[in-house]
């Protein structure tokens, strides 16, 4: 019987993990499957090895807070996956640790196949790293069209592009709506929801009497949804958690407009077709890293539109919500600007449904099964 590792290291990892698991076990119902994952992984039958929280971290000092219990648990993936010996073992994201567990494999003599899921961003910062992917990963499966020639340019693994999840969970709206609610998106690391949730909720006292909002609604995971309502339990305003998938669904197609963290989550809003702002509050270490980078932005819909579609409001304001609500009430009061957005938006999905012309589109699902035993 065939055998995979999976591991996935926040939520959005944790979505495409579900993702190629219903692929897998639709094409290969016998396959037997084990890792690392949260509440979408685990609703496609993983027992996860411990909690998906325990690996989302958000820039350094929370790397160096947590580093005993990071390296604690990456001895645990690594000797599960010694002991079990699985076929191939898939890591999705978190860079650093993924980079962690496949460097500790080699040294330790396992010869399956070590597939990274999801690119890091070696044409933005870090070029010299994709060579030292090579001896770390068989192969990289990506989820941006231009990442597999600028790999193939920089030296680093084999790379094939496979598009996102997003793309068939979340069909792009028909429509625009006249009025509905504001989307708040604070991250689904525990860190990134303390820096965040207190500007997004005076952000959002400040927008609760717009003509066009009737209310507010954050997404969340279920294991942040505790922390998330506590904080949100002394907000000026009411504002709706959804934990659900078909939550999330619903919201994405009712949203008036967004503001997101900024993550893997701005795609999914933007291969939707939901208006929205991105925003980051970072630490000093991470804004000198973006300062040397050669992209111009931050966020995806930008980056893989080589333009400016969804303003980002970065750094600065230090977790203040003055620059943030003035980039809302702009979108929000022209029609013009929503507009562009929604177009750039159809520009974004359409080169992602398609792929670039030296990278088509192809199927993660069959990329990972030419790696298994028949």
């Amino acid at each position: 019987m065939a055998s995979l590792f999976i591991l996935a290291g926040e939520a959005s990892g944790d979505r495409i993990g579900a993702n190629l698991m219903h692929g897998l076990r639709h094409e290969r119902p016998d396959l037997m499957i084990n890792g690392v994952g949260g509440d979408a992984m685990e609703a496609e039958g993983l027992r996860s090895l411990f909690p998906i929280d325990d690996l989302a971290v958000m820039g350094y000092r929370d790397v160096i807070l947590r580093l005993p219990r990071l390296l604690w648990r990456a001895n645990q993936v690594v000797s599960s996956i010694l002991r079990d010996r699985p076929d191939a073992v898939v890591l999705i994201d978190a860079q650093v640790f993924s980079r962690v567990v496949a460097g500790r494999l080699r040294r330790r003599g396992y010869r399956g196949a070590i597939l990274l899921y999801v690119a890091p961003a070696v044409w933005a910062w870090g070029a010299g790293r994709a060579k030292k992917l090579s001896g770390l990963f068989d192969q990289v499966l990506s989820v941006l069209p231009f990442e597999p020639e600028a790999m193939r340019r920089l030296g680093g693994p084999p790379t094939v592009y496979v598009g996102h999840p997003a793309l068939q969970r979340y069909p792009f709206r028909s429509t625009q709506p006249a009025s509905g609610p504001i989307l708040l998106l604070p991250g689904s690391r525990t860190s990134e929801i303390e820096k965040h949730m207190p500007m997004f909720g005076e952000l959002a006292g400040r927008l609760a009497s717009h003509p066009h909002v009737t209310g507010f609604a954050i997404l969340s995971t279920r294991s942040q949804a505790p922390r998330i309502a506590r904080m949100i339990s002394d907000w000026p305003v009411p504002a709706a958690l959804l934990v659900e998938p078909e939550q999330r669904s619903n919201a994405l197609h009712e949203a008036l407009a967004a503001v997101a963290v900024s993550g893997t989550v701005t795609l999914e809003l933007a291969l939707s077709g939901v208006p929205h702002i991105l925003t980051y509050v970072a630490e000093g270490a991470q804004v000198r890293l973006f300062k040397k980078a050669t992209s111009r932005f931050i966020g995806l819909p930008n980056i893989i539109a080589g333009r400016q579609i969804v303003p980002e409001i970065l750094f600065a304001h230090k977790g203040k919500a003055d620059e943030l609500t003035a980039a809302a009430d702009t979108l929000l009061d022209d029609p013009k600007a929503l507009a562009a957005q929604v177009s750039g938006f159809r520009d974004v999905r359409s080169l992602m449904e398609k792929g670039a012309p030296e990278a088509p589109l192809e199927n993660p699902v069959q990329i990972v099964l030419t790696w298994l035993p028949a």
